[in-house]
């Protein structure tokens, strides 16, 4: 089980990381805390991740696209960042179909 939950905490890691380097206060700390959650058997765990999860590769495409966007007006590369956050963007949406498992419903069953 903790071989198939490291990317939904290496997912909120970055998450944490990003939000970090733009300055925004509290936010880094709430991803860091948000996987505590994971220890907590209940049913709703698993859908509130999933929800967090796929904001936060909503958020790595739109981060990507402001990048690139900014590194055209200046005339600089900009493709290997838009493929570096896109990977990282499949990686935090890959995590939320890693929650959709059989195994993780099966741990978080409402006793």
């Amino acid at each position: 089980m903790a071989l198939r939950l490291t990317p939904v905490l290496l997912s909120f890691v970055l998450l944490a990381a990003h939000f970090s380097r733009h300055a925004v206060p509290f936010v880094p700390y709430l991803c860091l805390a948000i996987p505590l959650l994971l220890l907590v058997r209940k049913t709703w765990v698993p859908r509130l991740l999933q929800v967090l999860l796929a904001v936060g590769a909503l958020e790595w495409l739109r981060t990507a696209f402001v990048l690139a966007g900014r590194r055209v007006d200046a005339g600089e590369p900009w493709i290997r960042m838009a493929v570096i956050l896109g990977v990282v963007a499949l990686l935090t949406a890959g995590s939320v179909a890693l929650l959709q498992s059989d195994r993780v419903r099966q741990r978080y069953v409402d006793r």
